[in-house]
C-alpha cells in the first residue's frame, strides 16, 4: 500500500481529491476537523450527530454517503477525551478508521486527525503503520479467498511540514510484522523447522544477509544437549538458524536476537490437554517469527554501524519412543546439567543452547523473545508482555522502543531467592520450579546460560502473539508482536 503525507489547508477540496475522507473528532464531537465536517455535511450537521448518537467516544464510527459530492464518503471517528489522546489512541483510531473506509470501498483515502500536540514524525509513523496493519488479512489457506478491498492511496492530512520523514521505516517495519503474522498463523504441517530455515534463506537472498543453518550433527558437535533433547522426539530434523546483517563500513555495535522456534509443542510426555489449547501450539514459534520479521525489516532499512545476529533453535516437541522422559538429565553446551521434571517446559531448553551460542558471538547485548510461560499470561494478560533484565539501561531502552512501536511491556523482577525453586538433587538445576512465580523462575533459568555481566533481556510474549478477536491494529489471529519494538530499538541504537 502506498502512503504519502500532505499538509491540509483551508481549501481542502483544492489540495486533496480522494473519494473517502475520515475526520477524527474528540468528545463531545469537537476538534480541529469539526468545521470541515460541518461544511461538507451542511446545515443539518448537528441534527445528524444527534440522530446517529455520535458523541465522539472512542471507537464510535459513522459513515455518510454523499452521492455526487466530493468526497463521496465522509467517515467520522470518535477520539474520546482530548486529555487522554496520545500516540496509542491515534493508532487505535487510525486502524479503526481504515477498516471502516475499506468497508465503504475507499479507493483514495484521506485521514484528518488532530495531531497538533504530538511529535509530527511519530504521529505520521503511528497513523501509517496503523492503517496498513489494521487492514491486514491472511487468506492463504481458504479455498475461496475474498479479494481484499484496500485503498490504493492513503493521504495523511493536517500534519506539519517535514513530518513525512516519519514514513521512512514504515513500509519495512510493516513488512516485518506481516511476515511474523504469516509465520505464526501457518499450520504446523506447513511451518516446520525446515520451513523456518527456508524463510530465513529467502530473507538472506532478498536483502543480502548471511545465513548459516546448523544441522543435527553440527549441534551435537557443539554439545547442544538441551536443544537436541527436545528435538529428539520428532521425525522432523531440527534446524539451528543463524542469520546475520552486517552494515557497510565500521561496526560500532553488535547485538543478538534470539527467538524461540518450537513449530509445534505437544508438551511431550507431559502432554498438553484439550483444555490447554494444544491445537494452538503452532504459535509456540512466535519468538522466532518476531526475530525473523525484525531481520527482514533491518535488511531493508540497513542501519549503519549496527551488526545484527538472529538465532533460532527450531524443532518440534513431540512424543515417540525416542522422546525425552521426565527424569532425564541433559547437558547443555556450557556444560550445565539439567534434570527434566517437565517435558512441557521445553522452550527454555532450546533457548539455553541458543543463548550460549549467542554469547559466543561476543555481542554488546542479547534480547530473547519467547512464548515461554502461561504464568506470564496470568500475570499480564493478552496485551502486555513481560520483560526481565539485570541491565537497567537495556530494559529502559526496550521499554522506550515498545512505547515508540505501540507494544506494551512490563518489567518484571529477577528475584535471586526464587532460584532455589530450580534446585535439583542430581543435576545442576531442574527445568521448572514451583508454580508460584513460574515466569520469574523461567527467566532465572535462562540467565544461567548468559555470560555474567553481558547485557541481556528476556521478553515473554506468550499472551501477545495471538488474539482471538480483532483488537486495534491486530486482526483476529497472529499479531506479529515484538517486531515493531525490536526495529525501534535497533534503529535507535544505530542512531545513538
Amino acid at each position: 500500500m502506498e502512503f504519502c503525507c500532505l499538509a491540509v489547508t483551508g481549501a481542502l477540496k483544492e489540495t486533496w481529491a480522494g473519494d473517502t475522507l475520515v475526520v477524527g473528532l474528540f468528545a463531545p464531537a469537537a476538534g480541529s476537523g469539526r468545521a470541515l465536517a460541518e461544511e461538507l455535511v451542511g446545515e443539518g450537521f448537528e441534527g445528524l450527530l444527534q440522530r446517529r448518537r455520535f458523541e465522539g467516544k472512542p471507537g464510535q464510527t459513522i459513515t455518510l454517503e454523499r452521492p455526487g459530492g466530493s468526497p463521496a464518503s465522509l467517515i467520522l471517528v470518535g477520539l474520546g477525551d482530548p486529555a487522554e489522546f496520545g500516540l496509542e489512541a491515534l493508532r487505535q483510531s487510525s486502524a479503526g478508521a481504515a477498516r471502516a473506509a475499506a468497508t465503504a470501498g475507499a479507493v483514495e483515502l484521506g485521514l484528518l486527525f488532530p495531531v497538533e500536540g504530538l511529535e509530527p514524525t511519530a504521529a505520521v509513523a503511528a497513523m501509517a503503520e496503523a492503517v496498513r496493519l489494521g487492514l491486514y488479512a491472511d487468506q492463504r489457506f481458504k479455498s475461496e479467498a475474498e479479494p481484499p478491498s484496500l485503498p490504493s492511496l492513503v493521504t495523511l492530512l493536517g500534519v506539519a511540514a517535514g513530518a513525512e520523514a516519519g514514513l521512512a521505516n514504515v513500509a519495512a517495519t510493516c513488512s516485518g510484522v506481516e511476515l511474523a503474522r504469516r509465520l505464526v498463523a501457518a499450520p504446523p504441517n506447513s511451518a516446520t523447522p525446515q520451513f523456518l530455515a527456508e524463510e530465513a534463506a529467502a530473507i538472506a537472498d532478498a536483502f543480502g544477509l548471511e545465513l548459516k543453518v546448523l544441522e543435527r550433527d553440527d549441534c551435537e558437535a557443539l554439545g547442544m544437549g538441551a536443544y537436541l533433547g527436545v528435538a529428539q522426539g520428532s521425525d522432523l530434523p531440527p534446524k539451528f538458524i543463524h542469520l546475520t546483517y552486517r552494515p557497510t563500513g565500521e561496526v560500532t555495535r553488535r547485538v543478538v536476537l534470539v527467538g524461540k522456534g518450537l513449530t509445534f509443542d505437544s508438551g511431550g510426555y507431559n502432554l498438553k490437554t484439550a483444555g490447554s489449547q494444544i491445537e494452538m501450539m503452532k504459535y509456540d514459534m512466535g519468538g522466532s517469527a518476531a526475530v525473523l520479521g525484525a531481520a527482514r525489516a533491518i535488511g531493508e532499512i540497513r542501519p549503519a554501524g549496527l551488526e545484527v545476529h538472529v538465532i533460532v533453535a527450531s524443532c518440534e516437541n513431540m512424543i515417540s519412543g525416542g522422546a525425552i522422559h521426565p527424569g532425564d538429565v541433559l547437558t547443555a553446551s556450557n556444560g550445565k546439567t539439567i534434570e527434566i521434571n517437565n517435558t512441557d517446559a521445553e522452550g527454555r531448553l532450546t533457548l539455553a543452547d541458543a543463548l550460549v551460542y549467542a554469547c559466543g558471538l561476543e555481542p554488546d547485548a542479547i534480547v530473547d523473545l519467547a512464548t515461554l510461560t502461561g504464568a506470564c499470561v496470568i500475570a499480564l494478560g493478552e496485551e502486555i508482555a513481560g520483560l526481565w533484565s539485570p541491565s537497567d539501561g537495556l530494559a529502559d531502552a526496550l521499554l522506550q522502543a515498545g512505547n515508540a512501536g505501540g507494544e506494551a511491556f512490563w518489567r518484571m523482577p529477577l528475584r535471586g531467592s526464587y532460584k532455589k525453586g530450580l534446585k535439583s538433587h542430581i543435576a545442576d538445576l531442574k527445568n521448572t520450579g514451583p508454580r508460584p512465580g513460574g515466569s520469574i523462575t523461567a527467566a532465572l533459568f535462562l540467565q544461567d546460560f548468559v555470560t555474567k555481566g553481558l547485557p541481556w533481556a528476556h521478553l515473554d510474549i506468550a499472551g501477545t502473539v495471538w488474539s482471538d478477536k480483532s483488537r486495534g491494529l491486530d486482526p483476529a489471529g497472529a499479531t506479529g508482536f515484538g517486531v515493531r519494538t525490536l526495529v525501534a530499538w535497533l534503529v535507535a541504537g544505530a542512531a545513538s
